[in-house]
């Protein structure tokens, strides 16, 4: 409990100076970068995610694709 309490804590100061430095020009500069850092993340991720997707759906049509093929030899 006492960990929880220390991580709250934390969080809590954590927006209160990020809130001081977003009040000043650097600071804002400074937040943009972040937010712009993240986007890229985020693309980054979902692109590979969507090209992950797609090799899975190619590999389950092979394999449907092959066992149509065994049932058809049968």
């Amino acid at each position: 409990m006492r960990k929880l309490l220390w991580l709250m804590s934390g969080v809590v100061l954590g927006f209160i100076a990020a809130h001081f430095v977003n009040q000043t020009p650097e600071g804002r500069r400074f937040f943009a970068r972040v937010n712009r850092g993240v986007d890229e993340l985020n693309r980054a991720f979902v692109t590979g995610y969507r090209e992950a997707e797609a090799e899975a759906d190619e590999l389950l049509d092979d394999v449907e694709a092959a066992l149509r093929k065994l049932r058809e030899q049968r």
